[in-house]
């Protein structure tokens, strides 16, 4: 009896578990022996055999509506050394695996390839892409499983912040979880309307100045003000965090992989401070509350969305090992299923899977911008406006126009 192994890395992101029981379930039906790897590549790169436990239909058929993953997970990184990953190979060959699913981010999409290359063609792996940082390099308008079930949790939220914030009279600055690109926060701000959403890609390349992202709240702050409007919510894509000039950081920690542990570097109190301190020192009142959003969307059940895709997900990683693939991201497209060989994906230069971008250029990123309230250029070619937004400000014309001028752009 041939055996499938699924295991799960990096972060939770719903839908985890349907990929997990379909996955299981199609691998029974064709008479496979099915094992679930506890804690991602934790064990296995010990060469711990004993944290897997044999799947089994009846167990799993109802897990697909619930959130988190019933084989836990874990960052382990077996591209980290040269032994991990040949741990890992070995020990699936030792159990009598011949098939490997993963799931998750491009971390552990990596470690995959790593064990496939160890494994030199005797273990069969199909990646299953999970992150609701919605980052992998899937085709443009391909979610990855989770993203569209956070974003509409986060609606949520945001909207209750912006319910408190019209109520109370203040701003809510809210970091949103995403390490590398704006995707999330961008769908969040756009779902739930919150007033703006700033994001790494709209700056060029290079190191992002804290002041200058504080001086794009500050001028939607006033923007506001010159309408008589104290209140708003302005998300915060938490990828900026990267972007930053490390001095700006103070200490850091990393994860396995070697990537920053953004949560604790606290990055809507960073621009708090900055634009309270601005607005105060030229005697403008404005009440700031920093808040984080990340982690209450990772466990959510997953929406009808997120469970049908997982679903299909599943079984096409199983089908497509076991009729003799390997080395590829699963992808369903159009109602068809497409591998995405791993070669096509990675990054020569990094060795890593590349990052998928938000296209600031798209037409569907500039139909979202041009709903948020912030200083644009028509707002500074108008002599009446420039007049009440400076104003609002406390700032002279000449003051104002250099302060912002930089940083505004066309509608």
């Amino acid at each position: 009896m041939k055996t499938l192994a699924i295991l799960v890395g990096g972060g939770p992101a719903p839908g985890i578990n349907a990929v997990i029981a379909a996955a299981t379930i199609e691998g029974r039906n064709r008479g496979l022996r099915v094992l679930g790897c506890h804690d991602g590549y934790q064990w296995l790169m010990q060469g711990d055999r004993g944290h897997v436990e044999e799947l089994e239909i009846a167990a799993l058929s109802r897990i697909h509506f619930d959130g988190g993953s019933v084989l836990r997970m874990s960052r382990a990184n077996p591209a980290k050394s040269a032994e991990a990953p040949r741990n890992v190979a070995e020990s699936l060959e030792r159990l009598g695996v011949t098939y490997l699913v993963t799931i998750g981010g491009d971390d552990t999409a990596s470690g995959a390839a790593a064990v496939a290359r160890a494994s030199n063609g005797r273990l069969a792996i199909a990646h299953v892409p999970k992150t609701i940082d919605n980052d992998l390099p899937l085709p443009p308008g391909i979610p990855t499983f989770g993203f569209t079930t956070a974003v509409d949790v986060g609606k949520d939220l945001v909207r209750n912040l912006m319910k408190d914030a019209a109520t109370t009279d203040k701003w809510f600055f809210v970091t949103v979880m995403g390490r590398h690109a704006g995707h999330l926060a961008l769908g969040i701000g756009s779902a739930a309307g919150a007033t703006l959403t700033v994001i790494g890609e709209e700056f060029p390349e290079g190191t992002v100045s804290l002041d200058g992202i504080a001086r794009i709240l500050e001028g939607a702050i006033i923007k506001r003000i010159a309408v008589s409007r104290h209140h708003g919510v302005a998300l915060v894509a938490e990828g900026l965090i990267e972007r930053l000039d490390p001095k700006t950081l103070g200490p850091t920690v990393r994860d396995p992989y070697g990537n920053l542990r953004l949560e604790e570097l606290e990055l809507s109190r960073l621009l708090k401070d900055r634009v309270m301190g601005s607005l105060e020192a030229r005697g403008v009142t404005c009440r700031i509350v920093p808040q984080q959003l990340g982690y209450e969307l990772r466990c959510a059940p997953p929406g009808g969305f997120d469970i049908h895709y997982c679903r299909g997900l599943g079984y096409w990683a199983t089908r497509f090992l076991v009729e003799g693939g390997t080395e590829a991201i699963v992808t369903v497209q159009a109602d068809r299923f497409i591998p995405l060989p791993f070669s096509d994906l990675v990054d020569a230069r990094t060795g890593r899977f590349r990052v998928r971008y938000v296209d600031t250029s798209s037409e569907a990123y500039r139909m979202l911008a041009a709903y948020m309230i912030r200083l644009t250029r028509e707002d500074l070619e108008d002599p009446v406006q420039v007049r009440a937004l400076a104003r609002a400000g406390a700032l002279d014309q000449a003051a104002f126009a250099e302060r912002f001028g930089g940083l505004v752009r066309a509608r």
